[in-house]
């Protein structure tokens, strides 16, 4: 018969009757001691006899002790009592069990046998003893841990949820004949060295079982707010320190000593996500063609503006460049396109080219493979020979208008398209922009030439055409650039120094790094420019580099040839705005290490400031050149493993053998 722990009925009462035994035996012990204190006044001698088991009755074992001391005992009949009634507390795990039962015959065996400590047992018990560990809240005390261990009781063991852990009889009673042995060690007199035993510190003798805390949880999922009609979605603060946020990493989870699992982890990063959950009646309901300015929902309107460009600032990259129709293509355009100055990649790139390679599409696909998969050919258009490409992050051509492009030819045989201008405009969110890209007039005397280039572009150039001006108040049918909010114009304008080779060379020599205002008191642009009789409304960002032609190709030389030409800022990118301060540049400079032309790339960052729009406007609705991001990004692959490859075989190559 079993009982409900499994273990064997008769098994349980053997147990039961062996640790009574031990308990009567402490009590007469403990009497004992009491007695010949009084009557001797000194330490008993008692004859050395082996341990004493506990089955052994009460009158044998009162045959070891002294006469004197047999006289002045008396023994009472101990009845035994009932157990008491189980508690209601928690359940202890099985490592808990195990580790209270190891615990109280440990402490047991310490405080019979230590024979230095002279204060009370209890005591020391109460304020050494350590709580168990706990799984959770704490739970109320066990009987165990409040009772001296010279004086346990019956009830203890039965009423102690330790005394019916998992074990088998063998191990419950190798554990009693340990205890028969520290009492009679007792017996023997090494309790009573000098009045009371006290309890040594308590130092687990082997470390304590693992415990398994995970206090993760499946959070539930946080949404973002969309608009501000629907209130029960939460709106998360935005930074304002920078533009690039992402989502929470794990490795911040880590630093912080947080207990997580994958479900907590996933969960943080969809509260910090860009992303907005949409509700499916907004999805029903919400017509994005008839949300306006400040309406909530608008496709363009503020609210998607602030998510994507908390500051509202968007980087743009300008750049232009005079090829010199050379189909050979630089290796790497790493330097041109992204440079090591700015932390971060910008938003758009817009790069014009005059005089482009015969292969134009080569050229795209190199741009594409240069700026990897974050970025998208929005649109592209040439003009002869003259070529622009316009990159956006691919998140923001939603956010797009169509895109328009015209041209104009400022050659008197139109037929010949190697000098004129080419325009592309569009409206992100809000914000009109228009970029033009010109080759005019070269010849070093020829300013009025170029004079009339530059009116006959902003008089011919017809655009916008389909997408609306954003302020027409404010626009001129005579002057192109009156109708957008925001103008890059760049290109090779053909200004020279109106100065001799030989002087422009010891200005070169004298100051070899960035100085160069001494050079642009001759600069023919930004005289013209003073005076308001070309670019008028334009700026300029300071200029802090050499001149970019006219160059010896392959080489860091000026012009070595017959015609010395004198080097001059031939190439350069021009800005205006409708609204003031909307445009902030950041760095203006060239490529020197791009030398397959005789001219050097020139390049402009900024900072502009966009508008929430209407979505009144018609949308490009996410167009970009498909086939050529594929080509990009396969060239973009194929790169990265040649180059991984030739690493190896140089690696392969160094090592010698020696015979």
């Amino acid at each position: 018969m079993s009982t409900p722990n499994g273990f064997p009925q008769h098994s349980r009462a053997c147990v039961t009757q062996s640790m009574e035994g031990g308990a009567v035996q402490d009590l007469q012990a403990k009497k004992a001691g009491k007695a010949a204190k009084k009557e001797a006044g000194g330490r008993v001698a008692l004859p050395a006899e082996g341990p004493v088991s506990v089955g052994t009755p009460v009158s044998e074992t009162l045959k070891l002790l002294p006469e004197e001391l047999k006289a002045n005992m008396k023994i009472k009949s101990i009845t035994p009592r009932p157990p008491r009634k189980p508690r209601l507390e928690r359940a202890a795990s099985l490592d808990e069990k195990s580790w209270r039962r190891w615990r109280r015959f440990r402490t047991s065996q310490e405080s019979l046998t230590d024979p230095n400590d002279t204060s009370s047992s209890n005591g020391s018990l109460q304020e050494t003893s350590p709580s168990p560990p706990n799984r959770g809240r704490a739970s109320p005390c066990h009987p165990c841990w409040q009772q001296n261990s010279l004086h346990s009781s019956p009830d203890a063991s039965e009423a102690s949820p330790a005394g019916k852990s998992r074990g088998s009889t063998s191990d419950l009673g190798k554990r009693a004949s340990e205890i028969s042995s520290a009492f009679g060690g007792l017996l023997r007199g090494k309790a009573f060295a000098g009045g009371k035993p006290r309890l040594s510190q308590i130092m687990p003798a082997r470390p304590l079982p693992p415990v398994e805390l995970n206090v993760a949880s499946h959070t539930p999922r946080t949404a973002n707010r969309i608009d501000s009609d629907c209130l029960d979605y939460r709106h998360h603060s935005q930074h304002k320190s920078g533009r690039v946020s992402g989502s929470l990493s794990d490795t911040r989870l880590h630093g912080n000593g947080m207990v997580y699992d994958s479900c907590s982890t996933d969960s943080m990063k969809s509260t910090f996500s860009l992303l907005a959950p949409i509700r499916a009646k907004d999805v029903r309901s919400r017509s994005y063609l008839e949300g306006s300015l400040m309406a909530s929902g608008a496709l363009l309107g503020a609210e998607e503006l602030s998510r994507y460009f908390p500051d509202r600032n968007i980087g743009i990259f300008v750049a232009t460049w005079n090829m010199q129709g050379q189909k050979e293509l630089p290796v790497n355009l790493d330097d041109f396109l992204l440079p090591t100055d700015p932390d971060y990649a910008q938003d758009m790139y817009v790069i014009g080219v005059q005089e482009g390679c015969p292969d134009r599409r080569e050229w795209e696909i190199r741009l594409q493979e240069t700026l990897g998969p974050h970025y998208v050919l929005l649109y592209s258009a040439a003009h002869g020979v003259l070529y622009m490409s316009v990159f956006i992050r691919r998140d923001l051509i939603w956010f797009c208008s169509e895109v328009e492009y015209a041209t104009v030819t400022t050659r008197i045989v139109s037929q010949i398209k190697t000098k004129g201008a080419l325009g592309i405009c569009f409206t992100f969110f809000g914000t009109s922009f228009l970029f033009i890209t010109s080759h005019f007039t070269s010849g070093d005397s020829k300013v009025n030439e170029r004079k009339l280039d530059y009116n006959k572009t902003i008089q011919a150039l017809t655009l916008p055409k389909n997408v609306p001006d954003t302020n027409p108040y404010r626009s001129s049918s005579s002057d192109v650039t009156t109708r957008f909010d925001e103008v890059f114009w760049f290109g090779d304008f053909n200004f020279r120094l109106n100065k001799d080779r030989e002087t422009v060379d010891s200005i070169l020599n004298q100051n070899p790094d960035t100085d160069v205002s001494k050079l642009l008191l001759y600069d023919q642009l930004t005289s013209e420019m003073s005076r308001g009789s070309i670019f008028k409304g334009f700026q300029e960002a300071d200029i802090h580099f050499r001149p970019s032609y006219k160059f010896d190709i392959g080489k860091d030389s000026y012009d070595t040839t017959s015609k010395q030409r004198t080097p001059s800022y031939t190439d350069r990118v021009v800005f205006r705005s409708r609204y003031k301060d909307d445009i902030q540049a950041v760095k203006y400079s060239s490529c020197p290490v791009i030398k397959t032309s005789d001219h050097r790339p020139v390049f402009a960052l900024f900072r502009v400031k966009v508008r929430p729009g209407r979505d009144n406007i018609p949308l490009a609705a996410g167009q970009f050149d498909r086939e050529l991001y594929l080509m990009g990004i396969r060239r973009r692959i194929t790169r990265e493993l040649q180059k991984r490859r030739e690493q190896k075989d140089q690696k392969s190559s160094s090592i010698c053998s020696i015979s």
